[in-house]
């Protein structure tokens, strides 16, 4: 069975947007594989773990990922369910005219320093209209083109993403930490039970979490199930069904948590995103 499917979603002279989908099927380490151009790539469903060298990422819908040109890395999937991303790259001009120096790597190829950054809120949504509009058809190429130049800034912005600083050992506690929470989103985690899952006392957990992602775990948990029901407001008409599957007390809560993170209702995103009338 073939583990990708890749579907065009726009290409211009300026950058070229895809829809990767995988199933998962491969849970170690994938063969190594290597970039053929510098890419940014935001998961948007599902959570797989990228390893360059001894640098393992785990990427889920908080995150973008780089993917720099000849860079080789492995894939692996140590939680069910498969993954989709947007793969987005642009030309590298202006790649490099829209990232701060300090992000990029010195040599003669054009590349990023670091793996990943986490996006916030305001992304993630970018995110959503963008795979919306190119798969209805409903974004024309002017609009899509300034959409994803935007989502870009907002994704390497010093304000508005995070670069995760730690030690080696730390980073992969909040892995494991984060692994946990991708395999189940609407499990009601209480925080004895991840620290039991991830072997470490809650005070530390919660310290460790804070420092490394510079979020709270349980912020970073409702960010994930709210990042899920972006990419679900397309097959739902029933949107308290839709919170409640994913772990939201009410139709209340779960609409008061959207609005709060993307500035708008579901209902009001699902008519931006031209997704109901």
């Amino acid at each position: 069975m073939t583990q990708f499917s890749t579907e065009l979603l726009l290409k211009t002279k300026t950058l070229t947007i895809r829809d990767v989908i995988c199933n998962g099927a491969c849970r170690h380490k994938s063969d190594e594989e290597c970039a053929h151009r510098t890419s940014l790539v935001y998961p948007y469903r599902g959570v797989f773990m990228r390893h360059v060298g001894r640098n393992d990422t785990v990427a889920e819908a908080n995150q973008m990922l780089f993917f720099n040109t000849a860079q080789g890395y492995r894939i692996s999937h140590p939680v069910d369910g498969g993954d989709a991303c947007i793969d987005l790259s642009i030309d590298e001009a202006l790649l490099a005219e829209l990232a701060p120096k300090d992000q990029i790597q010195p040599g003669e190829l054009f590349g990023f320093r670091r793996q990943r950054r986490r996006i916030d809120p305001r992304a993630q949504a970018l995110v959503a209209l963008l795979r919306h509009g190119l798969h209805r058809k409903a974004a024309e190429t002017l609009e899509a083109e300034t959409l994803a130049l935007t989502l870009v800034r907002r994704s390497l912005g010093e304000r508005t993403s995070h670069a995760a600083g730690a030690s080696i050992g730390r980073q992969k506690l909040v892995d494991r930490a984060k692994l946990a929470l991708s395999s189940d989103l609407a499990r009601r985690w209480t925080l004895a039970e991840i620290a039991a899952e991830i072997g470490v006392s809650p005070v530390y957990l919660t310290q460790v979490f804070q420092q490394v992602e510079a979020t709270p775990l349980y912020r970073y948990q409702l960010r994930l199930r709210l990042a899920r029901a972006l990419d679900l407001l397309g097959q739902y008409d029933d949107l308290t069904a839709l919170g409640l599957e994913l772990g939201f007390s009410s139709h209340s809560h779960f609409t008061s948590s959207f609005r709060q993170n993307y500035g708008q209702t579901p209902a009001e995103f699902q008519r931006a995103a031209r997704l109901r009338r």
